[in-house]
């Protein structure tokens, strides 16, 4: 059986961390920012963890196990 490909847009979009924990970027925070406020934009800046309900699939999608 030949090796799983690991989906380019999932390993463009997510890192995993030295623990095995997945991050993530917000999303909202390509354009159309005029409407939005500092603070708004400021804390999509940050990057977080992907949420435990999605982790399975992400994953899945990063060929881990």
């Amino acid at each position: 059986m030949p090796k799983m490909k690991t989906k380019s847009s999932a390993k463009k979009r997510f890192k995993v961390t030295g623990s095995g924990k997945i991050k993530r970027k917000h999303a909202f925070k390509s354009h159309i920012l005029t409407k939005k406020t500092k603070k708004q934009k400021r804390n999509l800046t940050h990057a977080g963890l992907v949420h435990k309900a999605d982790l399975a699939n992400i994953k899945q999608q990063l060929c881990m196990k």
